[in-house]
């Protein structure tokens, strides 16, 4: 009696693990969720970057490096107009490797008080003051952590192709390692098939991107990010890692590696940490457009 009944039990356990469509759903109902809760909420961020810089000699098929560090400290936080369902991701950077920025004020006045050009040109320099303190070559906006969560939002996902898949490290190390327990995480990968690509390149090109998810699949809860661009001129990999926040109830983006090559011999080591994340309000009259820029807003 008991062997009769194990195969039918077998069945059933099995017939109630979500499909892939049930994931995608519960993941962009939490990333909607997700976005507009992490709207009213700042963090401090401590971000360094290392750059590697090739310099001609003039010597054939000899190169020079230079290289650069920086340490930028910044309150980090989602800029949510009151008349958008969007975000924009800013970074207002008030410490360079030690030292006060000294127009802190006047640039946030400029930028939040006293805004200049429609709405989109406002967008694009919140976006492009959040990466004025970069260094290296590689020009970039891409390096804000939770860009690679528009993919799971419901209004990108016919952008992408989606799969499950069992590679479960992240291409970039943190620097504390996923639990890998595949009954709870599910590792879907996802790779952009529609021209007019959220993520722009040189000359404004498009620059398909791909990557993986690592997500809880009951509730669609996100674990991790992982957004690779790459085409002839540069390849780029960010790797963002969450973990629960008790004082706010809720996940929050605690680590953020990436990683820049270009053809050139150029490369961008980058490694941002996250914390002290408290409750906050920006008021800001502007309009997300519909397409992300990697160099613009997007690395």
């Amino acid at each position: 009696m008991l062997v009769a009944f194990l195969p039918l039990a077998l069945v059933t356990s099995q017939a109630q693990e979500p499909s892939l469509d049930d994931v995608l759903a519960r993941a962009g109902t939490y990333v909607t969720e997700f976005r507009t809760r992490l709207s009213g909420i700042v963090s401090e961020e401590k971000y360094e970057q290392h750059a590697r810089t090739p310099v001609s000699t003039g010597r054939l098929g000899f190169t020079k490096y230079t290289y650069e560090h920086v340490v930028l400290k910044s309150d980090f936080l989602l800029v949510r107009p009151p008349e958008s369902d969007r975000n924009v991701e800013f970074r207002d950077v008030y410490e360079v490797d030690g030292r006060a920025t000294r127009d802190r004020e006047e640039r946030l006045t400029k930028l939040f008080l006293n805004p200049s050009g429609s709405s989109e040109v406002q967008i694009r320099n919140i976006i492009n003051e959040s990466a004025r303190y970069n260094i290296g070559l590689i020009g970039r906006t891409l390096n804000t952590p939770t860009l690679a969560l528009l993919v799971l939002d419901p209004v990108f996902q016919v952008r992408f192709k989606f799969a499950r898949t069992d590679e479960f490290s992240p291409e970039l190390e943190f620097g504390t390692a996923l639990s890998d327990d595949s009954t709870e995480v599910w590792v879907l990968e996802y790779e952009e098939v529609q021209s007019h690509t959220l993520v722009r390149g040189r000359d404004n090109k498009d620059l398909p991107i791909r990557g993986r998810f690592w997500i809880e699949p009951r509730d669609g809860r996100v674990l991790a990010s992982e957004m690779i661009a790459k085409d002839s001129e540069v390849d780029a990999t960010l790797d963002v890692r969450y973990q629960g926040e008790v004082r706010l109830g809720q996940f929050v983006p605690v680590e953020m590696r990436e990683r820049y090559h270009d053809r050139y011999g150029s490369q961008v080591d980058g490694t941002a940490t996250y914390s002290n994340f408290r409750r906050f309000q920006v008021n800001v009259e502007e309009a997300l457009p519909p397409e992300t820029d990697i160099t613009k807003h997007s690395g």
